[in-house]
């Protein structure tokens, strides 16, 4: 492998307002629904409203690092090819991840690169991938590192000489990493006993590597940077936390571009710019919020009125039918409450977390349904009805 190159690095060139995506009319779609299907039109920087008339749309949870488990997750909602190519297989679907892909485990820059790999195929189809950052992409870019794991550090080394063998071609690097990154895991694992077990220089090459690549302004603060903390797609709002009323009246669009210049590094002053408290910080902020995925076994008849009357009044604000969420693991797999207002569906599949069985929702013609395995295996799978 490459040495560690720990010069300053650019960072990726700033991303440019998304473009409509044009359905694709190659014989592998039905030429009737592609032709009648209008285009994906996007609108903020980062998205946060999204058109997408007619489309399936896929949502899926928290991965924390797991590869495998995010692979397993993909290939149940329909996107991702099972025979370890990672092509996209979803055809004009709209897939949805709602954040917290960093922490807990090893393959963090993998899964950011394979759903990046996965964008550019949906949109040569007339599909697209989204992302919305949780509160562990957020803390990350803080600078917070209490919660990553050791492989991840490792990960960040590794791609750094990855980065410096592609001469600092942050695109061809990052696309790409999905493609070679378990080349140079394995790799790493055959050299592990050159370092020890407990090697203090290999640790604080971790912590340099990921610092630079996730500082304000740093490469991968600058590729998160292009996902919004808040994304309206169709009539459904998604986000990590929780969106409440005082998040709309501040303006959905406006927290975006506010956590989106922050993770930049940008600042109109040329100072440092300020945390986004309102979206990052406090426990009713977007990315922390768990106030509509506590456990209503919990709460008094009144309190479970009082959340029912401020996720309607948040709906109603956005303009949306139901809020889609991640954040909190819901033991009992992905769930709807509030007369279905609200969907949970972090299932805490990463082995970080919970090991538990990946589950997806899905939502066509405003209608949702959850798609689990069937078996231990993953080999069958099964849809409950519609909600």
């Amino acid at each position: 492998m490459a040495s560690l190159c720990l010069t300053p690095l650019p960072p990726p060139p700033p991303s440019q307002p998304r473009k409509l995506l044009e359905p694709n009319y190659s014989s592998s779609s039905s030429p009737s629904s592609s032709l009648n299907l209008k285009p994906i039109v996007v609108n903020g920087n980062p998205p946060t409203f999204v058109s997408a008339p007619g489309r399936r749309i896929v949502a899926v949870g928290d991965l924390h690092g797991d590869l495998d488990q995010a692979r397993c997750a993909l290939e149940m909602a329909g996107v991702l090819s099972s025979d370890g190519e990672d092509v996209w297989t979803g055809g004009e679907t709209v897939l949805i991840q709602l954040g917290d892909i960093l922490d807990r485990g090893d393959d963090e820059i993998a899964i950011l690169s394979l759903l990046r790999s996965l964008d550019i195929q949906a949109k040569a189809e007339g599909g697209a991938v989204f992302q919305v950052n949780g509160n562990h992409e957020t803390m990350n870019v803080e600078g917070d590192f209490r919660y990553v794991a050791s492989g991840a550090f490792d990960e960040c080394i590794d791609f750094l000489e990855y980065l410096d063998e592609c001469t600092n071609d942050w695109e061809e690097a990052f696309v790409s990493w999905i493609g070679v990154s378990g080349r140079w895991k394995k790799e790493r694992k055959m050299s592990q006993n050159y370092w020890g077990p407990l090697n203090l220089v290999k640790r604080q090459k971790g912590m340099i590597a990921r610092s630079m690549l996730l500082r304000p302004g740093g490469p991968l603060a600058s590729e998160l940077a292009q996902h919004a903390v808040v994304l309206k797609v169709n009539d459904w709002v998604f986000c990590h936390g929780g969106l409440l009323p005082h998040h709309v009246a501040y303006g959905i669009e406006r927290m975006n571009g506010e956590v989106s210049h922050w993770m930049r590094g940008l600042s109109e002053s040329g100072d440092s710019p300020q945390i986004p408290f309102m979206a990052t910080r406090g426990y009713d902020s977007v990315v922390w919020n768990r106030l509509f995925s506590r456990d209503v076994s919990d709460l008094e008849d009144y309190q479970i009125k009082q959340i029912h009357s401020i996720l309607e009044e948040t709906l109603q604000a956005v303009g949306a039918t139901a809020m889609v969420v991640g954040h909190t693991p819901q033991t009992l797999g992905v769930n709807c409450k509030y007369n279905c207002s609200i969907w949970r569906i972090d299932v805490g599949m990463s082995s970080g977390v919970l090991n538990s069985r990946p589950e997806v929702l899905e939502v066509r013609d405003n209608k949702a349904r959850i798609i689990r395995s069937r078996r231990d295996t993953y080999s069958e799978f099964q849809a409950i009805d519609y909600i």
